[in-house]
This record gives C-alpha cells, sequence and structure tokens, in this order.
C-alpha cells in the first residue's frame, strides 16, 4: 500500500489528499500576492438585518451583532502592531523643532545684518575722505567762511587758514562777497564772525564786501543763521570754505537749508598737518554726521586743534 506521499516525487498520483502534481496551479507573481492578502471576516449585518455568515437574523455565529469587514494582510499587521507604519506624532507639549532650512537662513540673516552693520559707517568714512579730497569753485553768490576759535580778537590758526583761503578764492573772483560766521564764549569780547570780518579787511578785501554773522555755536547753528541772510539777500549758491574733513557735514547741512553748496576746505593749518590728526577728524566727522541725520542736530563732540 502507497501511503500518502509516495509519489510526490515523481508526479504520480496523491491519493490521500486527491489531487495530482498537474492539478497543482503554478505559483506565479500575483498568485503570490493574493497568497499575501488574507481575508477576515468579522460579523456584521446587512441592511436587512441578516447574519452575513450563517444567514441568521440579528447576531453571527458568535452571537455577536451582525458586522462584517474585509481586513488584508497589511491590515492584520498594523493591528498587531506590525508592518511599516508611520510613527506616532510627538506629544502636544513638545516644542515644535525648527527645520534646518530655516535655521540656516536665520543664521544668513544674522550674518547679513553683522556685515552691513560693518559696511555702512566704513562707507560713510569714506565719503567723507573722498569729498574731503575735493576743491569745487564754481561761481557762486558768496564765499561762507565757517568759524573756529579766536583770541581775543585774533583767529585761531585754524581759522586763519579757512580765511586765507577764503581770500584767495575772492581774488580768483569766485564770488562778490565772503560771509564770516560764529559766536562767541561766554566772557569773549569777540565774535569769530566779527574776528574774521576784521581779518579779511587787514589783508586787502573791501569791508563792504565782507558781511559778519556774529552768532553760531556749532555748524548746524552757524549755517542755520547764514541761511538766515541768504534769504534775506536773495542768494542762492554758495562755496563754504572750513577744512577739508569738514566739508560734507557742512555741504550737507546748507542743503538742507536750501542753499546750493559746494566746498573749497584750506589746505593749511594744524588740521591737515598730521596724519594721525586726519584721522581722528574723519572718524570724528563720520560720528557728527550720523548724529545729524539720525538726531538732525550737532554732536558734541569737540575738537581740540588750535
Amino acid at each position: 500500500m502507497r501511503t500518502a506521499g509516495d509519489d510526490r516525487g515523481d508526479g504520480s498520483h496523491d491519493h490521500a489528499f486527491g489531487t495530482t502534481a498537474e492539478s497543482v496551479p503554478p505559483i506565479t507573481r500575483e498568485s503570490a500576492d493574493h497568497q499575501r492578502t488574507q481575508r477576515f471576516v468579522r460579523p456584521t449585518a446587512d441592511p436587512e438585518g441578516r447574519d452575513a455568515t450563517n444567514g441568521t437574523n440579528g447576531t453571527s455565529a458568535f452571537g455577536h451583532p451582525d458586522r462584517t469587514r474585509e481586513f488584508s494582510h497589511a491590515d492584520y499587521r498594523g493591528a498587531i502592531g506590525g508592518g511599516d507604519e508611520p510613527p506616532a506624532p510627538p506629544p502636544r507639549d513638545a516644542p515644535p523643532s525648527l527645520p534646518p532650512r530655516r535655521r540656516f537662513r536665520k543664521r544668513w540673516l544674522v550674518a547679513l545684518l553683522a556685515l552691513v552693520a560693518i559696511l555702512i559707517p566704513a562707507g560713510t568714512w569714506s565719503w567723507v575722505w573722498y569729498t574731503a579730497r575735493q576743491d569745487e569753485r564754481p561761481r557762486s553768490d558768496a564765499i561762507v567762511v565757517l568759524g573756529a576759535s579766536q583770541y581775543n580778537g585774533r583767529p585761531s590758526p585754524i581759522f586763519e587758514a579757512r580765511l586765507r583761503h577764503a581770500a584767495d578764492l575772492y581774488q580768483e573772483g569766485v564770488a562778490p562777497v565772503i560771509v564770516t560766521v560764529g559766536g562767541n564764549q561766554p566772557g569773549d569780547n569777540f565774535t569769530e564772525g566779527g574776528t574774521g570780518r576784521d581779518w579779511l579787511v587787514e589783508v586787502g578785501v573791501p569791508e563792504e564786501q565782507v558781511v559778519a554773522i556774529g552768532e553760531g555755536s556749532d555748524t548746524l547753528r552757524s549755517i542755520e543763521a547764514v541761511a538766515s541772510t541768504f534769504r534775506a539777500r536773495e542768494w542762492e549758491n554758495a562755496v563754504i570754505v572750513s577744512d577739508p574733513w569738514h566739508s560734507l557735514r557742512s555741504r550737507q547741512i546748507a542743503g538742507d537749508f536750501g542753499i546750493e553748496a559746494t566746498t573749497s576746505p584750506a589746505r593749511s593749518g594744524p588740521a591737515v598737518q598730521e596724519r594721525e590728526t586726519q584721522l581722528w577728524y574723519i572718524t570724528r566727522e563720520t560720528a557728527s554726521l550720523w548724529y545729524y541725520w539720525i538726531f538732525g542736530d550737532s554732536s558734541d563732540i569737540d575738537v581740540h586743534a588750535v
């Protein structure tokens, strides 16, 4: 007697299982996928209340309400914790993590702001230096000499260098009038404007061609007083004489008061003799210019050159 499985190797009939080797269908990819998907039936009720499994009404073979649902093999694996299920979301109170790209952009923004904070003052410093090297002397209504220290009616070396340069411009025919401006300190008997006028008259400039304005404690107040005189005489443009490093700020302020100004700085005197002094003046004027742009006023930075 043959037992089950005696003929499995040679393709003979398998009487125990009632099948033959020829009757077993070949295993294909579709059949393998089908085998991996099994039906798991949970009893459920159809719309008429009949059991989907045994045909009874109301309950299934297991005594439960009629419910039927098909589960795939992947559903079953997910139900028991297997499969490629997505990770559980983080707790609600956990702080959200910042995406790497957003952190990268934030670092670049901080670096850009730091670069701008460095480049803008450096650019202003270069602008002050560049303007100090310019000498523009077009035909104008007046030559304006900004005041500096005076000692009992005698101009300081810095002030004298400015006045001498203004006298040269007058002789060249740049303008028919020289305006000297500047007030005095408490206890002084002379103003900077009056001292400048007297000095110019001594060197040969006709007195009637010199206008002295004896007020103004700083650049802003001095140019404000000059603007009032320009409006009264209907003047429009001027050549401003000051130290080279002072040219940009004085021109900016004059423009804000409606004066079309150019600058022709003095190239002699203590303000231009030493390189350290020049660097100090450029730095000081850069800070003063930014102070004026931000606050609309003159800074309290003093210059002690004489």
